[in-house]
């Protein structure tokens, strides 16, 4: 695997531009009702676990994941967080998946017994897997139920305009950290 310095040496030479590098996961949560969208728009959101308004789930990136952000990005904001916001998170609104039930993560032994076979038994474990994007991310991934957030404190600024143009949709970037803030 390469470092990130080389990483960077190589797309400084490769593009005479510095770029930064992209982060392996992006959070997501639904700014927006799925009432009165196109059935596309509507399955993707299925398929990322985004069901409810002010619903959050992080997300691996590849193309496939891209692809689906744009088709729904009016409806969605989403951007990479830090470790802080991931680790707020998982402590204040993680809910474990376990036998199909919504279980409120209150004990390392909880973790230990679903996730124990992938080397992970604490909730630091699970935090490190989700903001690193380990190997075994998708299984720790699918243990945490989609987080329910509360609406923004101080409300949204226009929830069907792009987040260039003033709005809350679309790519936040580092910005999401400020409104996971707000809604957590």
């Amino acid at each position: 695997m390469w470092s990130n310095r080389s990483r960077l040496k190589v797309m400084e030479v490769s593009s005479r531009y510095w770029l930064r590098p992209t982060p392996g996961h992006w959070r997501m949560l639904q700014a927006m009702s799925i009432n009165g969208v196109s059935p596309k728009v509507r399955k993707i959101l299925q398929l990322l676990r985004l069901r409810q308004i002010f619903n959050g789930v992080f997300v691996k990136l590849n193309k496939a994941s891209i692809n689906m952000l744009r088709i729904a990005e009016p409806y969605i904001a989403w951007g990479y967080p830090n470790l802080k916001s991931v680790r707020e998170l998982i402590y204040k609104r993680g809910f474990g998946k376990i036998k199909k039930q919504r279980i409120a993560i209150t004990d390392n032994s909880l973790i230990e017994k679903s996730l124990g076979k992938y080397g992970l038994i604490c909730m630091e474990d699970l935090i490190h897997e989700i903001f690193t994007t380990g190997p075994n991310f998708k299984v720790a991934n699918n243990f945490l139920w989609p987080f329910k957030l509360s609406s923004p404190r101080g409300g949204m600024n226009k929830k069907t305009t792009h987040f260039v143009e003033g709005g809350d949709a679309g790519n936040r970037e580092d910005q999401i950290n400020r409104m996971i803030r707000r809604m957590n």
